[in-house]
């Protein structure tokens, strides 16, 4: 029998006040050291990291999901007994801060520390179980000093080369971009039309990890399909055949790869790249051609791009020969080709390659169709044996000639005149099939003709099979200043050599206030010829220092790495074979090319250093979805629209809390409501973090961030949603500090539980079974706060008082502050003490373990259907015999109100869940 409710007043007050409880617990992780970590032979590690931020100056919703995500991971590991790293550091080098800097007329570095220290504050005021001991910024020296040291490295093994290369320059940034960084021809930081330029780059040889880099995604079960296919086509192997056509005129040949060389046969043009050397010769004698090149250099050099735009071209008046037929073949410049992929040379087959087949169009080139379908094979071999005394059966399907017979050939007459139309009317076929109109090479199939075309070509010299990768080698030169300075020296005696490494770090000059002050656009290091002067280490002579910068990506490729070793006077010590590889890495998924490819590449330089022991980064991969918001705006007079903050706007929801109305808060006039939007300083609906967490507490911010969405997919903001979490963790407050007040809280005895205190803990510990696999196994955050909040309104309604009640009570309170823990560590920290525990660190509590025997049901609630439709539900013991099933089934008063004038034809009865009458 349940007593009476106690009246004594809590410990602890009734008000939740989550500003005093996050900075109380903050102070003691802080002081306490909490989250610093060594290595442990008594545990096993867990590195959790999360994708380093750059120091932009503030936190945005997008940070606080990937932390929140990495910090429960983190908690929860913890509690489960592994000896768990989550350190963090700052992007802090690039284009970015170097452009800030120039419009507040400061120093990058002056811009970026600052940044730092008030992102910092951000990071730490949302108790995240952060190692500080090992946070490092990477435009720092003692940072950059070992990516020096490993580029020189890198030159003497090889692996870096420097050549002239067409890359993407952006005209205001004045430095170079990746081709992913071109969107629609325009810089995608200044918005400037970008411009081929061909300038001297330095390269780290990826190409040459390139079958590694795609067989190791075989490897890595715990990353994403979609980044993994991803990264197989950006490496895209392809196996085909490098063959050279003799030019007209000219000793040396011209190579083109082809992954088709069944098509070979109906080459009618070759296209080549405006940067081809063939080219530029051509063009020195024809004013027209030199123009059309001049004009090529304008425009970005992306696949992407090139595979949109119009395809344009001019003759360079040079013939390439036929390796097979010895047919003159027309050269062309074409607008679609790259120096940079392939040889910079393509034989084009307008029949059979759509792009070709476009350009032919357009300047009346010739099409000839040499690959046909296994059905149009078929049919023209059907003509050819009708019409035995004809020489042509193509001609005759096509009506070039017309037999006074051929109605029982009508059916292979449409298949092969279909196929000939579309190549009329430009429409290439592109799958592979049989060789037609190529002599000997007739009726062959793709793999066929590939074996026969390779043994001609290697007899003869003329090619050879080959593999290729669509994969590029990483240009790392940048010619902006904010970076880290690549250490080579130029000497005219010695050409390029690395600087010593017992000369390291080259610095980067910080103090360039003056030049920046005067609104400087070009790289002050470029600008200081004094900084430039240096000797050569080889010969002793005057020589100058590289200028250029490396790209960011440098940086961002190897930090993972150095978390696991701070103070190593190398790159990473043996405490990095300890920590790598990372066990769960997590960050957005428009890194899937470019950061995460670098990041697997820099990880097999490192293991073939010596520096870490695995072949991988990273054994599991979370993508996590973007945070998105409403947006709002008015019309502006010429068209464009203002957009306005969220919070600057009042907004009316209807019962199901859709918005039905919005109006500005400075001057209560109406606003229009716009999509629901990725969160962006363009559409202005981003939502300062720092505000919601000095508004509702860092607790309730993390709470709402995992409980929106499930971590892969897009989560809405929504500011009832967050009220709503705050709620719950006010009640939750309530609920543990009124039991706290009680006067003792004994300890369960399973043996004298009745009912409902059975039924209150086989509550709780399935709620522990669920929480402990969604947290550990499935990363399903969002379902496993819904179970804690149905736990809670479970133990809100048992108000059985009595010794086992309030120990069953106890237990179960107790036992949610450990399950919400990795959610919201600062309330959880503080009612932990409450509870009458000892001032330790929550997360050293091992993670609660369901009871197999709490879990077996004494009853079950069974649904009552009648004739299909539910009427009410019984709760039966689970060895209830099925006939008293039935007849406490009939005898439930709502199903015998809807059964009245009616008599039972059947009863069904599925054990465990339902009870269906069928009446009539």
């Amino acid at each position: 029998m349940s007593a009476e409710p106690a009246t004594t007043e809590p410990a602890e007050s009734a008000q939740y006040s989550p500003q005093s409880i996050e900075a109380a617990a903050q102070s003691f992780w802080r002081d306490t050291r909490a989250f610093e970590v060594t290595e442990l032979a008594d545990k096993p590690k867990y590195f959790c990291l999360s994708m380093l931020p750059y120091p932009s100056g503030a936190l945005h919703m997008g940070h606080v999901r990937n932390y929140t995500i990495g910090d429960v991971i983190s908690r929860y590991k913890r509690m489960t007994g592994h000896n768990v790293l989550q350190p963090m550091g700052w992007d802090a080098f690039g284009l970015p801060a170097e452009n800030a800097a120039i419009k507040n007329k400061t120093a990058p570095a002056t811009w970026t520390y600052a940044n730092i220290e008030h992102m910092r504050g951000q990071l730490q005021s949302l108790g995240y179980a952060i190692d500080w001991s090992r946070e490092f910024a990477t435009c720092r020296p003692d940072y950059y000093v070992h990516e020096q040291r490993m580029f020189t490295r890198l030159m003497k093994k090889g692996l870096v080369y420097r050549r002239n290369s067409v890359v993407n320059w952006d005209p205001v940034d004045q430095t170079v971009l990746a081709n992913e960084q071109v969107i629609d021809g325009r810089g995608w930081r200044s918005g400037a039309i970008v411009e081929k330029r061909e300038i001297p780059q330095w390269f780290l040889k990826i190409t040459a990890y390139a079958q590694e880099l795609l067989d190791g995604l075989d490897t890595l079960p715990g990353w994403p399909d979609s980044v993994k296919t991803m990264q197989r086509n950006w490496i895209g192997r392809s196996e085909g055949l490098e063959i050279q056509f003799r030019v007209d005129g000219e000793a040396e040949p011209l190579t083109v790869y082809t992954t088709r060389p069944d098509t070979l046969m109906g080459v009618t043009f070759i296209s080549i790249a405006g940067e081809h050397p063939l080219a530029r010769k051509a063009a020195e004698s024809n004013p027209e051609l030199a123009a059309f090149l001049a004009e090529l250099r304008q425009g970005g050099v992306s696949e992407a791009e090139l595979e949109t735009q119009e395809k344009r071209g001019m003759a360079t008046g040079l013939w390439a020969i036929h390796p097979v037929t010895g047919e003159d073949v027309p050269i062309y410049v074409a607008n679609f080709v790259l120096m940079g992929y392939g040889t910079g040379a393509v034989m084009a087959v307008p029949a059979h390659d759509q792009r070709d087949a476009e350009f032919a169009k357009a300047y009346g080139l010739p099409v000839k169709p040499v690959i046909v379908s296994p059905a149009v094979r078929d049919a023209l071999a059907e003509i050819a044996s009708h019409l035995k005394d004809h020489d042509d059966p193509m001609a005759v399907a096509l009506g070039a000639h017309a037999p006074v017979d051929v109605v029982e050939i009508d059916a292979a007459v449409a298949v092969v005149r279909e196929y000939f139309e579309r190549i009329e009317q430009g429409v290439a076929h592109t799958e592979r099939g049989l060789l037609i109109n190529s002599g000997e090479y007739d009726g062959l199939d793709f793999d066929g003709a590939l074996d026969a075309l390779a043994a001609r070509f290697e007899a003869e010299g003329k090619g050879a099979r080959k593999v290729n990768f669509r994969l590029r080698d990483w240009g790392v030169s940048r010619q902006r200043y904010w970076g880290c300075p690549i250490p080579v020296i130029y000497c005219p005696k010695c050409d390029a050599v690395p600087v010593p490494e017992d000369q390291l770090p080259v610095l980067l000059p910080e103090d360039v206030q003056d030049a920046f002050a005067a609104g400087v656009v070009l790289s002050p290091i470029k600008a200081d010829p004094e900084w430039r002067k240096t000797t050569c280490p080889h010969c002793g002579g005057p020589a100058e220092r590289e200028t250029d910068t490396f790209d960011t990506f440098m940086e961002s490729s190897w930090y993972y790495a150095r978390y696991t070793s701070p103070g190593a006077a190398d790159m990473v010590d043996d405490r990095a074979k300890y920590w790598t590889p990372v066990d769960q890495y997590i960050g957005g998924i428009e890194h899937a090319i470019l950061h995460l490819l670098y990041f697997r590449f820099y990880h097999k330089l490192l293991r073939d250093e010596g520096l870490v022991a695995s072949d991988e980064p990273a054994v599991n991969l979370l993508c996590q979805g973007m945070v998105i918001a409403e947006t709002f705006y008015r019309d502006n007079a010429d068209g464009s629209k203002d957009w306005i903050n969220p919070a600057d706007v009042e907004i009316e929801r209807d019962d199901k809390g859709r918005i039905v109305g919005a109006k500005s808060k400075s001057d209560g006039a109406p606003v229009k409501i716009g999509a629901v939007e990725k969160m962006s300083k363009s559409k202005n609906n981003g939502v300062d973090p720092q505000a919601m967490v000095d508004r509702f507490g860092a607790d309730t911010v993390r709470l709402f961030s995992m409980f929106a969405a499930p971590p892969e997919q897009s989560l809405e903001w929504n500011e009832a949603g967050v009220e709503g979490m705050s709620r719950f963790l006010r009640r939750f407050w309530r609920e543990v500090t009124t039991h706290a007040a009680q006067p003792d809280h004994p300890e369960v005895d399973v043996a004298a539980l009745n009912a409902a205190q059975k039924t209150m803990r086989r509550q709780l510990h399935e709620a522990i079974q669920k929480v402990g696999d969604d947290y550990g196994r499935r990363y399903s955050f969002n379902t496993a706060i819904a179970a804690l909040m149905e736990l809670l309104n479970h133990v809100s309604k048992f108000d059985d008082m009595s010794e086992q009640g309030r120990a069953v009570r106890h237990e179960t309170l107790q036992t949610m502050v450990l399950l919400l823990n990795p959610v919201t560590p600062h309330i959880c920290h503080r009612l932990w003490q409450v509870l009458g525990n000892a001032e330790t660190l929550l997360e050293d509590v091992p993670f609660p373990q369901a009871d197999s025997a709490a879990l077996v049901r004494d009853a079950v609630t069974l649904a009552v259907q009648v004739n299909g439709k539910l009427r009410g539900t019984i709760e039966i013991g689970v060895q209830t015999p099925k006939d008293e099933i039935e007849a406490l089934a009939l005898a439930e008063p709502n199903v015998l109100r809807f059964m009245e004038g009616m008599a039972v034809k059947k009863i069904i009865v599925v054990p465990g869940k339902i009870v269906n009458i069928v009446a009539g």
